[in-house]
């Protein structure tokens, strides 16, 4: 379960296949999306030896004698700008190792042309890859062998012949794979067999070949002028060096690579990522994370014509993000005591990092400030508060004393693994904190703990994290604490195989309140949630309407202005799943049942928290802050 009382935050990110990975955060490619390899081999392509003539980074020289030495040869088009390519590079290690005692030689080949020789050398280095590096400059290697997309693995025998093109298997989740594609393709020619399926498709991202500049036509735009202004506000938040996003857009070399891809998200409203249904709820302008329909139409022009540059004299200056704690330096920080190790591939982690709070007396927040360790790995953060004991302890130090891995907290889905009292606040990629109206705080109990919640990613390469909170205080006089309500339905039993089954949800409004926050909530087998409410005259208010749900982005959305939610007011929800195996990322595909109400991955949830103060209440409470600490967590 999961709500917010502070500040907007994505929260989530299925455990299936491709859509685990950084690329679905970024850009929505998963197991059925993204570039698909088209490529048909050809006469051309089929006898590659003569022309393969190549140096790798360290200038040593390859021609067709190095093919004809080796019994197979593979090259690995990948890229480090790529996510699905990245994390593929552990199995590409395991790969070189274990074929490399048996003649095969691999090269890892880089072509996509903003890629830099010491950007290269830098992924290679991190991603500790053990076999030739070769950046591709001119394309030639990708033009002779047909390469597509990246990754995409390409076998060439001693004779000269390409025996096997696409995926290196059918998941980039290693504990999901079911088909070892690649190494049955070098195991077949090892033998002296044929490759029972030569061609299989890759799916990843396709390779940004070298073009030549575009010249500015009238009528069509630039990206100095008119492009670079919208990167610049919308998207450079996640897509600039250290963030979440697997590449940046600060640059035209940047930029021009991806027009393409560009289009296609902005254009089919996935990028940014902003899931609310236009003119149902009235949102704060700053969360609202969106396009208007001119810069969609902008980028789709310039994209279509070639992405040209333009004139640099009307190039917007760069942007400038802060450095440190954007609210300042706060009263509390959370820290963990060690950092957490996570591994370079697999499923998705959500650990829950407990610390008891040191407060002597009952505490107000006004803001919460996340800084992640590493922000390439994190999703996204949030901190529960663990305010009541149950049967003389509290859930989330039971469940931690239970977790015997050697790592500090434990792991849970979808929610901190008990029902949490309260909320302190959250972040992910792109938003920015903020405080809450002056006399408005977040309640936290004497003695109560606090469950940070990290969200990970894995991106290819061992990470170690080591996130931290931020708290600020209220100061002064607090006269209203933040309140949660919800709509919800406990009750229902998906059928398997159902594709649109109905579930609906309702709260009542006791005394008069206002309403500032909705968060709808479901897990993967979500398709759409409508938000509503009836005031006792009949009215109804829109609050939100997520027609195309996605696990990977949820939020609490922010109103412009408060709610006037009378006693008397119902708020509705409406919720449709999908449970059919159409759904790609229904996680009971293989094992079809019923589902209903629960924590784990494979149940659902049927939700939307409403954040709201109480007319009536004025608490008159004099809060201060105590003296600046760090807590570490145990």
């Amino acid at each position: 379960m999961k709500f917010h009382a502070s500040r907007r935050i994505l929260v989530g990110a299925p455990l299936m296949g491709l859509a685990t990975l950084t690329a679905v955060a970024a850009w929505g490619l998963g197991a059925n999306s993204g570039v698909k390899n088209t490529h048909k081999s050809t006469a051309s392509t089929k006898k590659a030896a003569g022309k393969l003539a190549f140096n790798d980074l360290t200038g040593k020289a390859y021609s067709a004698q190095d093919i004809a030495a080796h019994k197979a040869s593979v090259f690995l088009f990948i890229s480090g700008q790529c996510p699905i390519s990245n994390v593929y590079t552990p199995r590409m290690n395991a790969l070189a190792a274990s074929y490399g005692a048996k003649g095969v030689q691999v090269f890892a080949v880089y072509s996509d042309r903003q890629e830099s020789a010491s950007d290269i050398t830098r992924h290679a280095k991190e991603h500790g890859l053990t076999f030739p590096i070769v950046k591709d400059t001119t394309n030639r290697l990708a033009d002779t062998l047909g390469a597509q997309m990246t990754p995409e693995a390409i076998v060439v025998d001693a004779s000269g012949a390409v025996r096997y093109r696409g995926r290196i298997d059918d998941n980039a989740v290693a504990t999901r794979v079911s088909a070892h594609d690649l190494n049955a393709a070098l195991d077949a020619v090892l033998d002296g067999k044929p490759v029972a399926h030569p061609e299989m498709l890759a799916v990843g991202c396709a390779i940004r070949r070298n073009a030549a500049p575009v010249p500015t036509k009238p009528g069509v735009p630039t990206y100095a002028r008119d492009i670079a202004p919208i990167l610049r506000t919308k998207c450079e938040g996640c897509h600039r060096p250290g963030e979440v996003a697997p590449f940046s857009l600060q640059t035209y070399t940047q930029a021009s690579a991806w027009a393409v891809d560009i289009k296609r998200y902005t254009s089919a409203g996935q990028m940014p990522p902003w899931k609310p249904t236009p003119g149902y709820g009235d949102f704060q302008e700053t969360e609202v994370h969106t396009l208007s329909y001119s810069e969609r139409s902008a980028i789709a022009k310039w994209a279509d014509n070639g992405a040209p540059l333009g004139d640099v004299k009307q190039m917007p200056a760069p942007r400038k993000f802060v450095q440190g704690w954007q609210l300042g330096e706060p009263d509390l920080v959370i820290a963990p005591e060690k950092a957490y190790h996570l591994a370079s591939d697999g499923e998705d982690v959500y650990r829950n990092f407990v610390v008891k709070s040191t407060f002597d007396e009952e505490r107000f927040i006004s803001a919460v400030e996340v800084r992640p360790g590493v922000a390439a790995v994190v999703h996204h953060v949030i901190a529960y508060i663990d305010g009541a004991k149950v049967n003389g302890g509290y859930a989330s130090e039971k469940l931690e004393a239970a977790t015997k891995d050697g790592q500090p907290g434990y792991t849970s889905f979808g929610g901190p693994g008990f029902i949490p009292t309260g909320m302190m606040g959250g972040w992910a990629p792109g938003n920015d904190p903020h405080f809450l109206p002056t006399g408005v705080g977040i309640r936290v109990p004497k003695g109560a703990r606090i469950v940070v919640q990290v969200h990970y990613h894995k991106d290819g390469k061992p990470e170690t994290d080591l996130t931290r909170l931020g708290i600020h205080f209220c100061k002064g006089t607090v006269q209203k604490a933040v309140a949660g309500g919800f709509a919800i339905n406990f009750g229902f039993k998906i059928p398997p195989g159902d594709p649109h089954y109905k579930a609906e949800g309702t709260m009542s409004v006791s005394e008069d309140s206002h309403l500032f926050a909705v968060t709808p909530h479901m897990h993967l087998l979500g398709k759409e949630m409508k938000v509503w409410a009836t005031l006792p005259d009949g009215s109804e208010k829109p609050l939100v309407w997520i027609k195309d749900w996605d696990f990977n982005w949820q939020a609490s959305y922010y109103f412009k202005e408060p709610i006037a939610l009378p006693a008397g007011t119902k708020v509705h929800l409406t919720a449709y799943y999908d449970n059919s195996p159409q759904n790609p990322r229904n996680p009971n595909k293989t094992n079809p049942r019923a589902v209903t109400w629960g924590e784990q991955t494979t149940d659902e949830m049927c939700i939307a928290f409403c954040s709201t103060t109480k007319d009536h209440e004025a608490l008159n409470v004099q809060a201060s802050a105590p003296p600046k600490q760090t807590v570490s967590v145990r």
